[in-house]
């Protein structure tokens, strides 16, 4: 068994990086602006504060566990390399075409992403895989010779290849970078090793944006690790992917799309282990940063996947109006509502948060760092959330009269409002943008959010959960400890992991088994083989097929039993589908033929169950012994709001509402509905005044 004693965890986010450091079950944590020219540097600042205040040196750590949204800014900001795209002759414009769906049916000025490789910088080759993956004309080879040295006179940065149907046969595309690769010298990315999967459209998209982040990616991880050992870090880094595990530096290098998410998947992984701590089977993950919100619906301790995502979605809230990504996520709703988010009024009178942010450079208007357009973080400091000369450990000093002059001019002008009720209006909206995106996310998966145990973090997230969950109902929420580095600490729970697809169309009633184990065993193999890249611990494997109905256009995802099929199979295999249809739409459909499109194999190294903590929902009242001035949403006016540091609350104390318990990396605000119970591992409860246990 590979045991790692001393781990650390580097989260760099869209405004902050935030750094967690085990030293043999203790956290040691600490919060830095995003350094946008080099990234690295904000890690190195990081690991040299956490390792001085736990005394030990970087060399001393034994493992390093690294998520970063910079695979996702570089997609979101067109920032990637000059890509080429390669692809079947007759399929040159799918990535433009689309799938023709109007994700808004009446809009008259529809504007859908432009696509990620321009239409001049896409070469068709002739060639051509059958459905059944039979070759129906054979690769243009001479064709491929040529574009070879077209590719290298353009200097493009990066070449990906996307054949049509090559998920069920990669002859081709394996053969065409084997021709480009003798005299183009760029990573070329293959659409049957980066997604496997059918749908032309996600598959050849993905391959795409592989291709295009590739050589940045590949330059950063190469840039990290050369710095980490000069500091002395010559410790094993790996890599968080969108999945929820854990990949080698070289695999993630290889194949970056899987990068896409990755920090936001530590923050569901952080939330996970906490509701399976204190027994929680339905936990609301509500993770808000500098940036943006993401919210993930947490059962059975296990966090919700899917096998696509969008990016860079030009519609908020559209689904269908992004760039997607197939490959395997922890499935979040995302919306840009972080503390950095820019509000304004619209050409409707109303006020409008995000998506647009003002990020680390230069920053909310409060910073002092040439910020001049108010955010979130300008308007909790005007109501009195943020204490100006404590915010980030004391790092940032807060200008409250750059908060009150930009939120003055840039909204309460333009509203006849003076700076308390434009701050006021702002956080509502965002409180209710953000409730919205949660009640909408719970019923598109039939499900009831006020039966969910909110469990919130990252830095934003815990000045406003009180008031979040009065919008939704929510009787219960979790702040726990280190919640201003969640996700950084998730990495640290995170086990090494990875899900390998394969899509083969297959229907039940000609199931056949030996096919079916054969493909199994090939997916078992690849996604172990990637988990032994990192751990010697034994591995669990979990099998999905998705199936439908015959003349579905879409699948649901169904559990298997990890073992060898055999023909007498096919009567359970139908049960587990019916069951699972019936979990999603209520009833199943009789008639018609059930078909397998994708099989999936989820390997992770075991971990220990995490010891169980039975929540406290009583609890001893204490007294404040400091105030300020805060405003109260539901009083409508500014109250006394007692002021109670966390590191002095011990088990067992009961903070009245209203208050603010604070500390070094976040604040929690206790709205007045709600009292707070510190509970025997040092986590917050927010329990709504009243409500049962």
């Amino acid at each position: 068994m590979v045991s790692h004693k001393i781990r650390l965890g580097a989260d760099i986010g869209g405004t902050f990086t935030d750094i967690a450091l085990e030293v043999h079950g203790t956290i040691y944590s600490t919060k830095l602006l995003t350094n946008y020219t080099a990234p690295e540097q904000s890690i190195l600042d990081g690991v040299e504060i956490v390792t001085r205040d736990a005394g030990i040196s970087p060399a001393d750590i034994d493992i390093i566990i690294h998520g970063t949204t910079l695979a996702t800014n570089a997609l979101i900001q067109r920032h990637g390399a000059k890509t080429a795209l390669v692809t079947t002759e007759g399929f040159r414009d799918v990535i433009e075409m689309r799938t023709e769906n109007r994700f808004e049916q009446y809009d008259l000025d529809l504007v859908l992403p432009p696509p990620l490789i321009s239409r001049e910088d896409r070469f068709p080759i002739a060639g051509r895989i059958g459905a059944q993956g039979q070759e129906l004309s054979p690769l243009d080879e001479a064709a491929l010779e040529e574009l070879a040295d077209t590719l290298v006179e353009r200097d493009y940065g990066a070449v990906a290849i996307g054949f049509i149907h090559s998920y069920l046969n990669p002859a081709h595309e394996e053969r065409a970078r084997e021709i480009l690769s003798r005299k183009v010298s760029v990573p070329i990315s293959i659409s049957a090793e980066v997604s496997p999967q059918m749908r032309e459209f996600e598959r050849f998209n993905t391959v795409c944006a592989n291709a295009y982040v590739r050589p940045q990616m590949a330059n950063y991880l190469s840039r990290l690790q050369a710095r980490l050992k000069e500091m002395g870090a010559g410790c094993p880094v790996f890599m968080i992917h969108s999945g929820g595990g854990l990949i080698s530096v070289e695999t993630a290098s290889e194949c970056p799309v899987r990068l896409v998410e990755s920090g936001p998947a530590g923050g569901a992984i952080f939330a996970a282990d906490i509701a399976n701590r204190f027994n929680i089977d339905q936990a609301l993950s509500y993770d808000m940063g500098g940036t943006t919100a993401k919210i993930c619906l947490i059962d059975d301790f296990q966090p919700q996947t899917a096998r696509t995502f969008e990016v860079a979605r030009t519609y908020r809230f559209c689904k269908g109006s992004g760039m997607p990504i197939s490959i395997p996520v922890i499935e979040m709703i995302e919306i840009g509502a972080g503390g950095g988010s820019i509000a304004s009024v619209d050409v409707m009178g109303r006020i409008q948060v995000g998506p647009e942010s003002a990020g680390s450079e230069p920053g909310p208007a409060c910073y002092q760092h040439g910020g001049e357009q108010p955010t979130i973080t300008d308007a909790d400091l005007i109501l009195g959330k943020l204490d100006p000369h404590n915010f980030a450990d004391g790092k940032i000093l807060l200008s409250i009269d750059n908060a009150r002059q930009a939120v003055s001019r840039d909204v309460g002008s333009k509203l006849d409002l003076d700076s308390d009720a434009a701050a006021f209006g702002i956080c509502e909206m965002v409180d209710e943008n953000m409730a919205n995106a949660a009640r909408v996310h719970t019923v598109e998966n039939g499900k009831t959010i006020d039966e969910y145990v909110m469990i919130a973090f990252g830095g934003a997230a815990p000045l406003h959960a009180a008031r979040l969950c009065e919008k939704l109902g929510i009787a219960r929420c979790l702040i726990p400890q280190g919640a201003g580095v969640g996700s950084a600490i998730g990495f640290l729970k995170t086990p090494f992991g990875y899900e390998a697809l394969a899509s083969r169309i297959m229907s039940l009633s000609s199931f056949n088994a030996s096919a079916v184990n054969a493909l199994l065993g090939d997916l078992r193999g690849t996604a172990e083989r990637f988990v032994r890249a990192g751990t010697d611990d034994r591995i669990l494997f979990e099998v999905t097929a998705y199936m439908r109905y015959a003349g579905q256009g879409w699948e649901i995802p169904v559990p298997l039993p990890n073992r060898e099929f055999t023909e007498s199979d096919k009567a359970t295999i139908e049960t587990l589908f019916r069951e699972r249809y019936v979990q999603f739409f209520g009833r199943a459909i009789e008639g018609p033929e059930i078909e397998f499109v994708t099989w999936s194999v989820k390997a992770q190294d075991e971990r220990p169950e995490p010891d169980k903590v039975a929540l406290d929902h009583e609890g001893t009242p204490i007294e404040a012994e400091t105030s300020r001035d805060v405003f109260d949403p539901v009083a409508g006016a500014y109250r006394p709001t007692g002021i109670v540091p966390r590191d002095t609350l011990q088990p067992g104390a009961r903070v009245i509402g209203p208050a603010i318990i604070v500390e070094r990396e976040t604040s929690t605000i206790v709205t007045s509905p709600f009292d707070a119970v510190v509970q025997s591992d040092g986590a917050i409860l927010l329990v709504r005044k009243g409500a049962a246990a």
